[in-house]
């Protein structure tokens, strides 16, 4: 029986209210012709975003910009978001012709705070029903529908306190930042937390000295012929020398010495004198002759050890682990991964992917135990149901973990899904049904094989091995791992069959050398993994963190690893040294754990914001102790920031390279200095916006000293006498020229400087006097058609090209704007103007194969720009990437980011462009209407409203610029 039949026997309309229109949509499809369903989008309500935003009662109020009044219990001040207020209207006038309502939202914090915002903003007078499902699917909404709740209150104070703590420490931090390193920046409770993680790891990479270390590796034959189950040689690598373990990467600290000194020697000659404790430290010239002493060893099989191996399977995707996964297997980055993931949720696919359980419902379980015992045999299931435990403190069990809708789960082949949607689709049903199967068995042996060399030494190596006799879970799934180079579960590695005392034959041992690596940066995916293991955040939010530290220029991307910018060392620098404990670990997990307790009820929320922002007792007493103290956890972050005469702005945004030189970040980038400014002997040199910090070595710093810098004097124009001057600028190399002192720069008598870019074939250190008049000399007038049209040559944005009225023909090369003839451009104009695209260019680079469309991908030279393509997909590199060093991993992800996002739709603009007309119309009619001494009256009115539209415009513009950090 339909929901319909069951709920609307009296007749009546309800009026069904969830996120998106793509959720109303497939729920629509689901519900009959008594219930209306319309999306909120997002929040409708918020804390004012800007000075412009906050109500005019409040304005004045010392409070009024955090949108907070810390002086009345932090009651909130909310207001309808600006572009939701027609929206909110609609739903007004939906629910006046309803006679029930229902608030469909998510099942989380969030998703109930937008069910409480709305109930608050409707104030509905008809029955409100509280409705709730993790998966769209036609049974779930039916049960929804037929058994609705109650608004949970905590879930509302919980988020609202959430989003409160934020708020307080983003206005009061960020304008620290403003004022200290650079305007427009933001902190956040999370974001400067995971710019601090990401900054450590690189000072790890600039500290690290790398070690070179040696070892011995040996094929040993068996002497039978062997086969697949039993090889006849297997490979094995220098364990010991009489009884010492050889040193390897694991024995060396970050400053490239052996972590215990004590007992432990790079070997010479015999090395050690009989000494067995610490390790073995073996350089070349030592493991090659070792390795010649060995040649004619006679060697045995010393001992063989067998263990039983087992693997349970993984547990069900939650937000983090789907996130993680994506990443290494489709290369999809964070946000990416949730874009693709909402789609498939929101079109009844997946049930819902925020969520920090892996629990599965007895539905969930079913279908996916019918699926094992269909696809791979009832051997392959297990005699009961597999459970697992929770990993994520205070996780929100309402929700299930993420897993294929419905009692019945479809096959990806089933779903007809393609692209990014049917890729991850396809990775969280394997990782489902392979959560019900059977463990993977097998064994797991070690062998050591030792022999005496020429000189007396004893020498033992060990090979290691696995084989897998049943492989269970392995069948449908294997999980990613983060370093490349690692074995995936489902690898044998098979030795041959030899017992204790067998004599092998060395037919080769090499000497192998090896150097330590400074730790890895983090990937999205490994940043995902170390927050949720300090516990700070909330895995819901991890995507959108990475995206905020991305966009704001903290972080950028080599790849798929994340890098540190230089400005993110000035501002963790000044966090680190003033608010110590606000980028904490310790700290913020902290936090995590006082806002969980109070979702659940453990504790108050107004006397623990009272605590944060204005401090209790002693620890309200000294800022400095509320920024780094050891006690009470909640100092006061309101003195702390009022407190600022003790940051140096200079000394927080400077990092010393060498003894005399230094990097410093400006508020235009970072640059590194020799001397101080206005001494003899100074020099300073911009550092690249894309440099990884621990590529900036000494002898780099030199190199860009050394560099020609500031402005290069070309010489006087012989026609007006104004210098000339070529410069670097933001968008390349220019020539310019310098205007007299006094010359009007602003208002109707400005006077603009004559500017022109350099050509490509051009550079700064070579560029004339000559070459500069020419280029100031454009546009060029060719010469005019029969018709007296006149034709000029101009270099643009797209490059060179001819103009003739509104008709443009580009030129093939820069050098025809001054050699093309009247004749040359007249033959130019005489071919028909070509519509279509131009003859493709062959690509820059070659990628590889993608791993979701299968097709090769290359980088190629667009008109705005190099771009990445399959053929099918087209992405623009970014700001930091580089065509000679972009990395496949790294074109994979422009790619699915690309996808993720869809198609650009066209018909909001035709429609947002026909509505005015209308009004227009209107007017038009009653204008006609109207006298003439109407006319003019109205006009003066709409002249000045259009007048106070305009500045009323121009202040919030203002007010949100200066006003509006980024929060979490």
């Amino acid at each position: 029986m339909s929901p319909t039949s069951e709920t609307t026997d009296g007749g009546g309309r309800r009026l069904v209210i969830v996120e998106s229109p793509a959720k109303a949509k497939t729920i629509k499809g689901y519900l009959g012709p008594g219930y209306v369903v319309e999306a909120s989008v997002g929040h409708i309500r918020d804390l004012p975003n800007g000075a412009a935003e906050v109500p005019a009662k409040y304005k004045g109020e010392p409070w009024a910009r955090l949108g907070v009044n810390v002086d009345a219990d932090f009651q909130p001040i909310y207001v309808v978001n600006s572009d939701k207020k027609d929206q909110v209207k609609k739903l007004k006038e939906l629910l006046a012709e309803s006679d029930e309502l229902y608030l469909a939202t998510d099942e989380d914090r969030e998703g109930e705070a937008i069910a409480w915002h709305l109930q608050e903003i409707l104030k509905p007078k008809v029955p409100v029903h509280r409705m709730v499902f993790h998966e769209i699917t036609k049974d779930a909404i039916r049960e929804a529908v037929a058994n609705p709740r109650d608004l949970n209150q905590k879930l509302v104070d919980a988020q609202e306190t959430r989003r409160i703590l934020d708020r307080l420490y983003g206005y009061e931090v960020s304008p620290v930042l403003w004022k200290k390193v650079m305007p427009r920046l933001s902190a956040g409770r999370v974001q400067s937390v995971a710019t601090r993680l990401v900054v450590e790891r690189e000072r790890e990479r600039i500290a690290f000295r790398s070690a070179e270390y040696w070892d011995l590796t040996g094929t040993f034959a068996t002497g039978r012929a062997g086969d697949a189950s039993d090889p006849s040689v297997l490979t094995a690598r220098l364990n010991t020398v009489d009884g010492r373990r050889i040193a390897q990467g694991r024995d060396f600290g970050p400053n490239g010495q052996l972590k215990s000194q004590e007992g432990s020697e790079a070997t010479s000659g015999k090395g050690g004198g009989g000494r067995r404790e610490g390790v073995l430290h073996l350089d070349e010239a030592n493991a090659r002759a070792l390795a010649a002493a060995l040649e004619n060893t006679d060697f045995a099989v010393r001992s063989v050890e067998s263990k039983p191996y087992r693997r349970s399977p993984y547990a069900p995707f939650r937000t983090t682990t789907l996130q993680q996964e994506a990443s290494r297997k489709l290369g999809f980055g964070a946000k990416a991964t949730m874009q693709v993931a909402q789609k498939l949720y929101e079109n009844g696919f997946i049930t819902y992917m925020r969520t920090d359980s892996t629990t599965l419902s007895d539905t969930a379980v079913t279908a996916a135990r019918a699926q094992v015992t269909h696809l791979y045999g009832a051997n392959y299931l297990p005699d009961k149901p597999r459970t697992y435990a929770g990993k994520v403190k205070n996780a929100q069990e309402a929700h299930e973990a993420i897993r294929p809708s419905g009692d019945r789960f479809r096959t990806p082949a089933e779903t007809g899904l393609t692209g990014d949607q049917f890729k991850l689709y396809e990775l969280i049903w394997k990782r489902t049904v392979a959560s019900q199967m059977k463990d993977a068995t097998g064994n797991s042996v070690t062998v050591k094989i030792g022999g005496r060399a020429a000189d007396g030494r004893d020498a033992e190596f060990s090979a290691s091995g696995k084989t897998i006799t049943f492989h269970g879970f392995l069948k449908a799934y294997v999980e990613g791992a983060d370093d490349p180079n690692a074995e995936l579960d489902d690898r044998e590695r098979r030795l041959p069959q030899v017992a204790e005392g067998d004599a092998l034959a060395a037919q080769e041992i090499t000497a192998d050398g090896h150097a330590t690596k400074p730790p890895a940066r983090y990937t999205e995916a490994t940043l995902v993994k170390e927050l949720e293991e300090r516990e700070i955040g909330r895995p819901s939010t991890y995507a959108s963190i990475i995206g905020t530290i991305l966009d704001r220029g903290y972080v950028f991307k080599k790849g798929t690893a994340l890098v540190p910018s230089f400005l993110s060392f000035a501002v963790v620098n000044l966090l680190e040294k003033h608010f110590g404990r606000l980028v904490d670990y310790g700290f913020t997990a902290k936090m995590e754990d006082d806002l969980d307790r109070i979702a659940r009820g453990e504790a108050q929320a107004v006397p623990w914001l009272r605590r944060f922002y204005f401090g209790e007792g002693d620890a309200a007493g000294a800022a400095s102790d509320a920024g780094n103290g050891d006690g009470d956890h909640l100092g006061g972050l309101k003195e702390l920031v009022e407190d600022l005469g003790a940051i140096d702005a200079r000394e927080i945004s400077s990092f010393p390279v060498s003894d005399d030189i230094k990097l410093r970040v400006g508020r235009y980038g970072p640059y590194v200095e020799r001397g101080e400014k206005d001494a003899e002997g100074h020099q300073r040199a911009d550092v690249p916006d894309d440099l990884a910090p621990d590529e900036l070595t000494v002898e780099y710093a030199e190199e860009l000293l050394a560099k020609p810098s500031g402005d290069f004097e070309l010489g006087m124009d012989p026609e007006s006498g104004r210098q000339i001057v070529a410069k670097d600028g933001r968008y390349g190399p220019y020539v310019t020229e310098i205007l007299p002192e006094g010359t009007p720069k602003t208002g109707k008598n400005a006077v603009k400087p004559r500017t022109a870019s350099l050509f490509k074939s051009m550079s700064l250190d070579t560029v004339t006097l000559a070459d500069a008049l020419k280029l100031m000399s454009l546009p060029r007038v060719v010469g005019k058609d029969p018709e007296g049209v006149e034709i000029t040559a101009q270099n643009g944005r797209y490059g060179p090209y001819l103009k003739k009225g509104t008709d443009s023909r580009s030129l093939e090369t820069e050098e025809q704007l001054f050699t093309i003839t009247t004749e040359e451009a007249l033959a130019i104009y005489a071919q028909p103007k070509q519509r279509g695209r131009a003859a493709a260019k062959p690509p820059l680079k070659e990628l590889g194969t993608d791993p979701v469309s299968g097709k090769p991908v290359v980088v190629k030279d667009g008109r705005f720009g190099a771009y990445v393509t399959d053929g099918e997909t087209n992405a623009t590199l970014r700001r930091d990437d580089d065509v000679e060093t972009v990395t496949a991993e790294r074109g994979y992800e422009l790619l699915a980011e690309k996808r993720a996002k869809g198609p650009a739709k066209k018909t909001a603009k035709k429609a947002a462009k026909k509505a005015p007309a209308k009004k227009t119309a209107a007017k038009k009619t009653a204008a006609k209407k109207t006298t003439t001494a109407k006319k003019t009256t109205a006009a003066k009115k709409t002249t000045a409203k259009k007048t106070t539209a305009k500045k009323a415009t121009a202040k919030t513009a203002a007010a949100k610029k200066t006003a509006a950090p980024a929060e979490d």
